[in-house]
């Protein structure tokens, strides 16, 4: 027998780069990437200190507006002072506890249907149950609350209900619209066409010019319809026309095997959209979807233009105040935060979803 001597282990090489190494390939792999790097660096050496010295150190945020001018830093009293008004506009100040508890229950809502694992007849109870519990809060009128017109709804309360409902309607209305498109018979497809092709080709202001000028106008005299509904309505019919065209998309994306799979087992058509194809296609366009919702959650301040006093609008009344004049710089800072939170939470939740969804993805690191 002849005897052989096992060969030595070699390791593969390390990918690990160091942090000298990760410098020099991300950002200084040529000159004209040095060059970038150091322009940067220089800009960012000389505006983040200046910004920290402006917005922290030489802040003010508790003081009346008089020592706000003779301060040199940023004046976040202009916030704290008139926070109550910035987030429930003209809501009566005594009852202002009702709104706030009403976007307490519409986040706390929000939060628990996060989680795919709740999704449930339980969850659809809770929503029709905490739905008509907000609006009673808002509105009043039962157990002892006074009764409040929606003419006084406004500031943050007025956001949420005009983006939530709105991207929640819009949603389900745009499917419907993508599978009317794709539709065989003629008259479905060439209104759907119509519809989509019509709202896409107009700005949302328009549309919301129309529901609050416009539509009066067609209604029998004595009847009227609320600003907020006819609002909220404009938002849903503008987001669903973008929506229907992102699900398109990812109804063109699934290979006509998948149509004959559901065929061959005997399946209707509603069956073969609801458990086979539309379930892959919606998962295909979460990261379209999410970029149209995030611009409707957006474009609700909008309706500042027809005369609805949503959060932008109780900021530009508080900056109208001759006390606090010149100190918009905070407000619209205060305000860019705000919905820089609710975009990023769409965003991060739909990076989140996206991963589920995709076959082991499991334990993949972000």
């Amino acid at each position: 027998m002849s005897s052989t001597t096992p060969a030595e282990t070699v390791r593969p090489p390390s990918t690990r780069l160091g942090p000298w190494g990760w410098l020099k390939v991300n950002l200084f792999s040529s000159w004209f990437n040095s060059l970038l790097t150091l322009v940067t660096v220089g800009g960012l050496a000389w505006v983040v200190p200046r910004f920290v010295r402006w917005a922290f150190w030489n802040a003010l945020w508790y003081t009346p507006a008089e020592a706000c001018r003779a301060g040199g830093g940023a004046c976040w009293s202009v916030i704290t002072k008139n926070l109550r008004f910035i987030l429930f506009g003209f809501y009566p100040h005594p009852e202002q506890w009702r709104p706030a508890v009403a976007m307490g229950l519409l986040l706390a809502l929000l939060w628990y249907s996060k989680e795919r694992t709740r999704w449930s007849k339980r969850l659809v109870w809770l929503w029709l149950v905490g739905l008509p519990v907000m609006g009673l809060l808002m509105r009043g009128g039962v157990f002892g609350l006074p009764v409040v017109e929606t003419e006084k709804w406004s500031g943050l309360p007025l956001t949420l209900l005009l983006s939530v409902f709105g991207m929640v309607a819009a949603y389900p209305l745009g499917v419907i619209l993508a599978l009317g498109r794709r539709s065989r018979m003629p008259a479905v497809k060439s209104l759907c066409v119509a519809y989509i092709e019509l709202i896409r080709g107009v700005p949302l202001i328009s549309l919301l010019f129309m529901s609050s000028v416009m539509f009066p106008l067609f209604l029998p005299e004595g009847v009227t319809v609320n600003k907020i509904l006819r609002a909220l309505a404009a938002i849903i019919l503008f987001t669903a026309a973008y929506i229907a065209e992102v699900v398109r998309g990812g109804l063109q994306a699934i290979p006509r095997g998948q149509y004959e799979a559901a065929e061959s087992l005997g399946l209707n058509y509603v069956q073969t959209m609801r458990r086979i194809v539309l379930p892959q296609a919606l998962k295909i366009v979460i990261p379209p979807t999410v970029g149209v919702l995030v611009s409707a959650f957006k474009d609700t301040s909008l309706v500042v233009i027809i005369g609805l006093y949503e959060i932008l609008n109780t900021t530009k009344s508080t900056l109208s105040n001759p006390q606090w004049m010149g100190f918009s710089s905070e407000a619209y800072l205060f305000l860019a935060l705000l919905y820089f939170l609710g975009c990023f939470s769409m965003s991060s939740y739909s990076r989140r979803l996206e991963r589920e969804l995709t076959p082991g993805s499991a334990g993949r690191t972000r």
